[in-house]
């Protein structure tokens, strides 16, 4: 009966939140409001009975915190790795003629939650098995927690934080730059669950699934793991999908979680199989690595030999075009798959790649196309000397020992939208509203043609209003997020122009340099701006370029006329990085991204560049021992190599344990 009334507060939870999105977000209504009001009462009425409130219940709402650090806090036991194999029938020997759970191995963040009183007293993070952080804000923020539950004794459970494939793509639609974009969901979630700030981690959309009860005081689960599963589904918590096995009907169980990878939007690496028999399982004891009454499985990546087709090549808003695979499909982990993206033209030459070459190809985590590698090696793929867009020349580029093609075409229609997408974007001008198919349909109509324009769109509002999807209430807000844009920086008007090469970073230091001056900034010639530490001759071309064409200071001017620049008040206390430049690379832990690391040492009067130079202070790399490139330049330039955790606690003062 419990469990039933649960559910019914996840179905209310969910329906009730749908609604709101839909009533404030998306100007429509799914529901009456004697119909909300209605599905909300019993809601409460559900919450008071069941003494089970989610974190994202609508009766609830979660209070934003930011923190200095998060602190360390030792695990009451060690958190070992799992056996792995990739034999199934290995996996049916193990069992010894007993049952078990099979499950997701998920792949995200494992978390540490500690319940006390029926209320979440503590969360951390796994660490490095031994000691974790404490995140317990952030972990208040995730989207199917329960922060009240009806048990009152302490509770102890594992859990692996997750962001879904939806809100991963969702999260990365958002950001225009190709570089800035998230790689997977599981580094996403890593940096979102350890934010100082627990506002960023409830935007997120972070998930947790329970995997493991540690301790439940006074409670008889007839020595069954699966009775424990039962228990914490009844307390309102999300539990990973599982099925209990035995050795007649593994293979088929194994199978059955196979044909669901390629639609799971949670993201798994592999599955778990654990004894059901918890005395049994405990009473095997442990390696010196691993604990015996678990075992891991991992998936094999699935290779398939086929034929290159040709190489179709896609522009971008920067002009950059991008060589993508297109071969005989073939069909991988249970889906039909015929193209691959080759990234750059590195890589393409690096396959030798050939229309009519044999390659193999595998999905990288089960999910994404790649070629493992060419059996042909013809290398005659030849490199397109127009753009396939607008037929203006081309040119290869070499950036960072990475060679990459580009469009020279600064009227090139794909560079269009992408770049009014770029101008609209969070990190840009913040235009909430302007999706990149919206504004497909305002260039197609006329209404906007260079940045100015879209601060005239008073001047289409009937014609805007009677289009699909809008109305008045969606031109209103629209407008409104216009209007609030006037408001800006000029590191996001630099950056929101576009100009090849220029990033966020890029912006931000080349305002510093120049103390937010836009005049000295447009002056600049090649030379001045090359010997500021971190730019380049590439940065400082590609702007000086920009700046020095009448036709984009023209529109410069005009655009400049629609806003009201604010300087920043830099402290100066604040600056403790000033004059050190970093190179930031690899994934990181703390971090969402390398950009929001990025930041926070420009805000502390840093730079970071790209490349490692006789001039870069510290290279940040998690993988300090690896033999890649940057690695090897620092050692040869004798520049020191630290993780993020030696980095933070040099440079930002945080304790390690």
């Amino acid at each position: 009966m419990q469990s039933a009334k649960v559910e019914r507060i996840r179905e209310l939870v969910e329906l009730l939140n749908r609604a709101s999105q839909a009533y404030y977000a998306q100007d429509r209504e799914i529901m009456s409001n004697f119909e909300y009001d209605k599905r909300y009462d019993e809601l409460a009425a559900l919450e008071r009975e069941t003494g089970v409130i989610l974190s994202n219940s609508p009766t609830v709402k979660v209070g934003y915190e930011a923190v200095d650090e998060l602190p360390k806090e030792r695990h009451e036991s060690p958190m070992l790795s799992l056996g792995k194999t990739k034999s199934r029938e290995e996996l049916r020997d193990w069992l010894q003629g007993r049952s078990a759970i099979l499950s997701w191995k998920l792949d995200g963040l494992t978390i540490v939650l500690t319940y006390r009183e029926g209320k979440l007293a503590k969360a951390v993070t796994r660490g490095n098995g031994e000691i974790g952080e404490v995140i317990t804000n952030n972990a208040m923020t995730f989207q199917n927690l329960p922060v009240n539950i009806a048990y009152r004794g302490e509770l102890i459970l594992r859990g692996e934080a997750v962001i879904s494939y939806s809100d991963f793509e969702k999260i990365n639609r958002e950001i225009p730059d190709a570089e800035e974009k998230y790689k997977n969901p599981r580094n996403l979630c890593s940096g979102s669950v350890r934010q100082l700030n627990n506002e960023i981690t409830a935007k997120r959309r972070v998930q947790l699934f329970a995997f493991a009860l540690v301790k439940a005081e006074g409670v008889d689960f007839g020595n069954s793991r699966e009775k424990q599963f039962r228990f914490l589904q009844e307390q309102g918590f999300s539990v990973v999908e599982h099925r209990l096995v035995t050795e007649e009907n593994i293979l088929e169980a194994i199978s059955d979680f196979e044909k669901k990878v390629e639609d799971n939007d949670i993201p798994s690496d592999g599955l778990v199989l654990t004894y059901d028999d918890i005395a049994y399982g405990e009473g095997l004891g442990r390696t010196a690595k691993f604990p015996r009454h678990s075992i891991a499985f991992k998936w094999a990546d699935e290779l398939k030999e086929t034929t290159l087709r040709e190489i179709e090549w896609s522009a971008s808003r920067t002009g950059l075009i991008n060589p993508v695979a297109i071969f005989e499909p073939v069909e991988l982990e249970g889906t039909t798959v015929s193209r691959a993206s080759v990234h750059n033209i590195s890589i393409l030459r690096g396959l030798k790649l050939g229309i009519g070459d044999r390659i193999t190809v595998y999905k990288a985590n089960m999910i994404i196309p790649q070629i493992a590698e060419n059996l042909t090696g013809s290398d005659t793929v030849e490199i397109p000397k127009v753009c396939p867009v607008c037929g203006q020349p081309t040119q290869i580029r070499q950036i960072n020992e990475v060679q990459s093609l580009y469009c020279v075409n600064g009227k090139c229609p794909a560079k269009s939208i992408k770049a009014f997408t770029l101008f609209a974007s969070r990190d840009a001008m913040n235009i909430d509203g302007l999706s990149e198919a919206t504004l497909e349909k305002f260039i197609d109509r006329g209404f906007i043609r260079e940045y100015a324009d879209l601060y005239h769109l008073d001047r289409h509002r009937q014609k805007i209003i009677q289009m699909e999807g809008f109305g008045e209430k969606s031109y209103r807000n629209l407008e409104d997020s216009v209007n609030a844009s006037r408001r800006t920086t000029l590191p996001r008007l630099i950056y929101a122009l576009g100009i090849a090469n220029i990033g966020a970073a890029n912006a931000k230091m080349l305002c510093r340099h120049f103390d937010y001056d836009l005049e000295r900034l447009k002056s600049a010639d090649v030379e001045t701006l090359s010997a500021i530490e971190g730019v380049g001759e590439v940065i400082a071309t590609a702007f000086a370029e920009y700046m020095g064409d009448p036709e984009n200071l023209k529109r410069l001017d005009r655009l400049l006329s629609e806003l009201d620049l604010e300087k920043p008040q830099v402290d100066e206390d604040s600056q403790t990085l000033a004059g050190l430049v970093f190179v930031v690379t690899g994934s990181l832990n703390h971090y969402g991204s390398r950009g929001e690391l990025k930041e926070e040492i420009e805000r502390r009067g840093g730079k970071v560049t790209g490349s490692v130079t006789g001039k870069t202070t510290c290279l940040i790399n998690n993988d300090s021992a690896s033999g890649s490139t940057k690695n090897k330049k620092a050692r040869e330039l004798q520049v020191p190599v630290l993780t993020e955790e030696e980095f933070l606690e040099r440079y930002f003062g945080r304790e390690q344990s």
